[in-house]
């Protein structure tokens, strides 16, 4: 009693766990698997930023129309000021002060007067040496300046579209990492959802098996099958469990690999939409595209093509080195001490305006070589493109020829399975009355087996298809 009631509670504990597990798996549909896959990206967050440097790129470039003002300041201390006496003046004025004291007429006035002539004398030398020295020993000075670019040969114009063709070039890129990341998460989605349904196979299969080594086991009782009968059925099930087996691990494992490109947990318990879907939906077929509509519509081909235009702006660029120059100057220049209205040890300034104009002459024909050079890479871009079209066209030609294959198939692997689902139902009904030997039964169960598989793989393989065919096109939906 007390055994049975251990065995009760183990059951209710499990029962009570199950609900738990199934409540904290999240259904994931094949839209939420592509927004979180590009939402998580590492690569799609570098190509991004990618594109905010280009923007900052551009901004940079417009940046060049505008006129470039400083201001510059700065501080001297000299150790020394300037005397800007010449040595025979301050010989002259000492001699003539010299003169004046040992003259008799300015003694008679200096004592008529009361002054002391010679002394008068020295102080007037003091002051005219005290006039040709220039006090620097503390100096400032500043400017604000001002350049205005007026002609720069075409640089600063073509500067300009080449940044916002590079900033194009970045959104491209984008698009084209993007639309990868999204045609990868739908590979890896159908591949999921092919093990899970191949995983409920293989249950369906297993069980069939064990259902009939069961029947085998009483036939064996009955005299009606052989020993070795009941070994080749017991053989047959042992490897279905087998395959269930590896299909269970392949799920785990391929839901891992979705979890990581969609950027959770690897561990984290999800469910697809349509891996429980017996007969997934047919997808919606486009129509077929002309060329000029999948040229346009896929980013490769317009990376390449804004590729070539930057290479002709690079050109106009080099050329531009080969032009005149002109720019507008404007300062403004303060300092102390001055020389504005004789040597004052106050600040004053003034301003300034001028032209600069600048003549390339020749420099070994260097910018000729440049615009020949990009020249050449233009060439070089346009062939890149022209043969990347004639890829995207079979691209496209190969995929639409895949699709009516993979439709093709479909129809023939339900007609298949619709045979084997009879031709088991004939075969179990004539092995349990004894009819037919158990070699054929298993046969047709493997039949069954193999129908089944083919029918999962033929769905999964036109859902590819049709995903790759429209990232061919240019009209995946993201």
């Amino acid at each position: 009693m007390k055994k049975d009631t251990i065995i009760l509670a183990v059951h209710v504990l499990i029962m009570s766990i199950l609900p738990l597990n199934a409540a904290a798996q999240e259904t994931l549909t094949l839209r939420q698997c592509r927004d979180s896959a590009i939402a998580n990206n590492q690569s799609l967050k570098t190509a991004r930023q990618q594109i905010l440097i280009a923007g900052y790129d551009r901004k940079i470039a417009f940046a060049n129309y505008f006129p470039n003002v400083s201001a510059t300041a700065g501080y001297v201390y000299n150790g020394r000021n300037l005397n800007l006496e010449p040595q025979w003046l301050s010989d002259g004025i000492n001699g003539l002060a010299s003169d004046i004291r040992e003259n008799p007429l300015a003694q008679i006035i200096g004592n008529i007067s009361g002054t002391d002539i010679g002394g008068l004398a020295d102080a007037i030398g003091e002051e005219i040496n005290k006039a040709f020295e220039l006090d620097i020993e503390n100096m400032f000075v500043g400017v604000v300046s001002l350049q205005q670019p007026v002609f720069m040969g075409g640089k600063i114009i073509n500067s300009n579209k080449m940044a916002s063709l590079a900033e194009d070039l970045a959104e491209s890129q984008y698009l084209i990492r993007e639309r990868s990341v999204t045609n990868e998460t739908d590979h890896v989605y159908w591949q999921t959802v092919s093990i899970a349904q191949k995983e409920k196979l293989a249950k369906e299969y297993s069980s069939l098996l064990h259902d009939m080594l069961h029947d085998t086991e009483l036939m064996v009782e009955e005299g009606i099958c052989t020993q070795a009968d009941l070994l080749s059925v017991k053989v047959r099930a042992n490897e279905a469990d087998m395959m269930l087996t590896k299909a269970s691990n392949g799920l785990a494992l391929s839901k891992m690999l979705l979890c990581k490109l969609c950027g959770m947990d690897i561990y984290k318990e999800i469910r697809l939409a349509d891996e429980d879907t017996d007969t997934l939906p047919m997808p919606q077929f486009m129509p077929a595209k002309s060329e000029h509509e999948i040229y346009s519509s896929r980013p490769e081909i317009k990376s390449l093509e804004t590729a070539g235009k930057i290479f002709d702006r690079k050109a106009a660029i080099a050329k531009s080195d080969m032009m005149p120059r002109i720019a507008l100057t404007a300062n403004y220049l303060v300092s102390n001490p001055n020389l504005y209205n004789g040597f004052r040890k106050e600040f004053a300034g003034t301003f300034n305006v001028g032209i600069a104009i600048n003549i390339p002459i020749i420099h070994g024909c260097e910018a000729m070589q440049k615009v020949r050079k990009a020249k050449a890479e233009a060439i070089i871009a346009g062939y890149r493109t022209e043969d990347a079209k004639r890829m995207v066209s079979l691209q496209v030609a190969q995929l639409r020829r895949q699709q009516e294959e993979a439709l093709e198939k479909l129809e023939m692997a339900i007609s298949n399975m619709e045979s084997a689902e009879e031709n088991l139902r004939i075969a179990n009904a004539g092995y349990n009355e004894g009819m037919i030997p158990a070699n054929v039964a298993l046969a047709a169960h493997a039949a069954w087996m193999e129908a089944h598989s083919e029918y999962i793989d033929t769905q999964i393989e036109l859902q590819l298809c049709t995903s790759d065919l429209l990232n061919a096109e240019g009209t995946l939906r993201l």
